[in-house]
């Protein structure tokens, strides 16, 4: 079930619990590490057995754990550093494994043959390993231009020496407390020297020396803050909220290979609704993507929310399909940027969006178009972008604005990749200022046009691209361009439908769908009853799963039918109650319901009798009381589900009657 804010807070205390008792340790001002004498505060000093908490070395991956044990091998010290060890304490799944060395680079590359050192001011050696890259970093590299000055102590207390010094020093020149964790697999040790536990305990992030000084020193950390706080719901402190504030306007100072690489890990790794909200918050979204930010306060000015704002609608839905260790490629969320600018300047009719998206998903004429008819009054319409007319366009005209509307997202690709472009469209918005900053770059953008190249053609001619329902993760990590089409039609195809269901839902509309689902419906449910009677008296209780990403299990949040146990699966306290995860196909799903309401009719004869009184009325009233048309469109349509039912029931189906009264027992 979803977690509010303070529910997730409580599960991240219930797995820290041991940090809890270090918590008083924490330093509230964290103005120095050392006094004006240079006197270190040891207190914050901490070293803990990892495996307290559940941390093994079976976790590290494959390739990091060769680099590890050659450099161990050869008598230096090796350390994983950063953000796999504040992700294994959060019991989440790394994004990357970064390694730490007494070695020095050059003696990091002479180890592997396929080892490069990169970068100027901040050098890393990045090893090649078994198809994926590993960096290592060494305590001999001294940044330059850093504020933090290097400590000198002459007395350590008991059990630390000048290794902890060492990993001191290193730990002044990292950006976050949660990212300056050391963990020695050999010694199943973590070290602590700035109060990182305290601060995950409490879900806050803080910069390791003073904010002001440590987003001097990089910029790009304001953008790695906002990620992290948005990907791990983490808090800034309020020294950290004032220095972003005053010096957001910074960022702009940064190279635009830079902004992009930070944008890209905001957008593509299942943190993207949250990244924007941030980045609007602390005013860099009209640094960064100045139309959007232009366009959510406009939003905002005419009294819509942000997050029912179609962007963040499409944003939202984005998040819904990846997860940080199932990330896109950066022309996915560039596309879906082309896409709302397009539909902005260029309102779409309902019949063209739903069709456009469908043949993403499907990639057949006919059935697309079927499909789009069928759904359209069950759409949610948003303004301006959705125009709510469905009726009157034939499939010639449907094609055409298809067509016509491909050259349009192609035309708007531009404004994210060319400066003249963007200062154009900004004229819509004379109020906002425009800083004609670009982060796209061309090579990228080129891409998203081939994305939409498709539609250019005899769209009634498409066939079939893609077979299947599921996302092929590692095609999209790749940028594939089929499974990128087809995620971007899931994308769209949710935020338009889906979501005006779940809508409906929440206010007890009875909403019955016109088609058969999009996708595979997946349920959780115990061990069938081997009797009746059993059967009759259930022991489960069937909620509707909005969980979302809580342990590191979880498949990306779809949108599909998905029912979970009532029990506690975050903590444990009830393993018990085992549950079975079970994908069937609708037939089977259908036929599992068939067999349930078989076995209550058999027993309760006045369900019988219920049923019968249904199969005689018309179609329940109010089923679309939301769907913004007239009341015979929708008179027209229930009709055409009567008849689609009828077909149903023909082949075998659950008849709505049933459904609906099942729907109501279980309750």
């Amino acid at each position: 079930m979803a977690l509010s804010q303070a529910g997730k807070g409580k599960v991240l205390l219930s797995h820290l619990e041991p940090l809890i008792q270090y918590s008083f340790f924490r330093s509230r001002s964290r103005a120095q590490f050392t006094s004006a004498t240079g006197h270190v505060d040891f207190s914050k000093w901490r070293k803990l057995d990892s495996r307290e908490f559940g941390i093994a070395r079976s976790r590290i991956s494959f390739s990091s754990r060769i680099v590890l044990n050659k450099l161990h091998r050869a008598g230096f010290e090796a350390y994983l550093v950063g953000g796999c060890v504040r992700d294994f304490l959060l019991n989440k799944v790394p994004k990357d494994f970064d390694v730490i060395t007494t070695a020095s680079l050059k003696q990091v590359k002479k180890k592997f043959r396929s080892a490069i050192i990169v970068g100027r001011r901040f050098p890393i050696c990045r090893v090649a390993v078994n198809g994926s890259v590993v960096e290592v970093s060494s305590f001999d590299t001294e940044h330059e231009h850093t504020s933090s000055k290097k400590i000198h102590i002459s007395k350590f207390p008991i059990g630390c020496d000048k290794k902890d010094l060492t990993r001191l020093n290193n730990c002044l020149q990292r950006d976050f407390t949660v990212n300056s964790l050391y963990y020695d697999p050999y010694s199943n040790t973590i070290f602590d020297y700035t109060g990182a536990m305290a601060d995950l305990t409490s879900l806050t992030l803080r910069t390791v020396i003073p904010a002001h000084l440590s987003f001097k020193d990089d910029q790009a950390r304001i953008l790695r803050g906002l990620r992290l706080a948005a990907r791990l719901d983490l808090s800034f402190s309020r020294e950290a909220v004032v220095a972003i504030y005053n010096l957001s306007s910074s960022v702009a100072d940064l190279s635009v290979s830079r902004i992009h690489l930070e944008m890209n890990y905001m957008l593509s790794y299942g943190a993207a609704e949250a990244s924007f909200l941030l980045l609007q918050r602390f005013n860099l979204l009209e640094i960064l993507l100045p139309f959007n930010a232009a366009y959510l306060s406009k939003q905002a000015k005419d009294g819509l929310g942000l997050r029912s704002s179609m962007l963040m609608k499409l944003f939202f839905n984005l998040d819904q399909l990846i997860t940080c260790d199932r990330p896109c490629d950066e022309c996915l969320w560039v596309a879906l940027l082309a896409f709302h600018l397009a539909l902005y300047n260029n309102p779409q009719n309902v019949v063209v969006a739903l069709t456009l998206a469908s043949l993403f998903c499907r990639g057949t004429w006919e059935e697309s178009l079927n499909l789009a008819r069928q759904h359209a009054p069950v759409v949610r319409m948003y303004v301006p972008e959705i125009v709510a007319d469905f009726d009157f366009l034939s499939d010639d005209e449907v094609a055409e604005r298809i067509t016509d509307f491909s050259v349009r997202v192609k035309e708007s690709v531009n404004v994210f990749t060319t400066m003249d472009c963007l200062l154009k469209s900004m004229a819509k918005f004379p109020e906002f200022s425009c800083s004609g900053l670009v982060s796209v770059p061309q090579k990228l953008g080129r891409r998203v046009k081939d994305v939409f190249d498709i539609l250019l053609k005899d769209v009634r001619s498409l066939k079939a691209f893609k077979t299947g329902i599921d996302i092929d993760y590692s095609l999209l990590k790749a940028g594939d361009i089929r499974e990128i089409r087809f995620v971007l039609g899931k994308i769209i195809m949710n935020t338009l439908v889906c979501d005006a269901m779940d809508e409906m839902t929440e206010v007890g509309e009875d909403v019955i769908p016109s088609i058969e689902p999009l996708y595979k419906l997946e349920v959780l449910e115990e061990t069938r009853y081997k009797n009746t009677q059993d059967m009759m008296e259930p022991k489960y209780k069937l909620v509707r799963d909005t969980d979302s990403k809580v342990s590191i299990e979880d498949k990306p949040r779809a949108r599909s039918k998905t029912y979970q146990l009532l029990e506690n699966t975050i903590s444990g306290k009830y393993k018990e109650k085992t549950t079975i995860q079970k994908t069937v196909n609708d037939d089977e799903y259908h036929q599992s319901s068939q067999k349930q309401y078989n076995v209550l009719a058999e027993f309760h004869s006045e369900v019988v009798k219920t049923i019968h009184k249904q199969k005689e009325k018309d179609q329940p009233q109010g089923i679309y009381k939301k769907c913004p048309v007239a009341n015979e469109r929708v008179s027209n349509h229930n009709s055409s589900l009567g008849k689609i039912d009828e077909d149903k029931q023909g082949k075998g189906k659950v008849p709505r009657a049933v459904g609906t009264l099942l729907s109501t027992l279980f309750k």
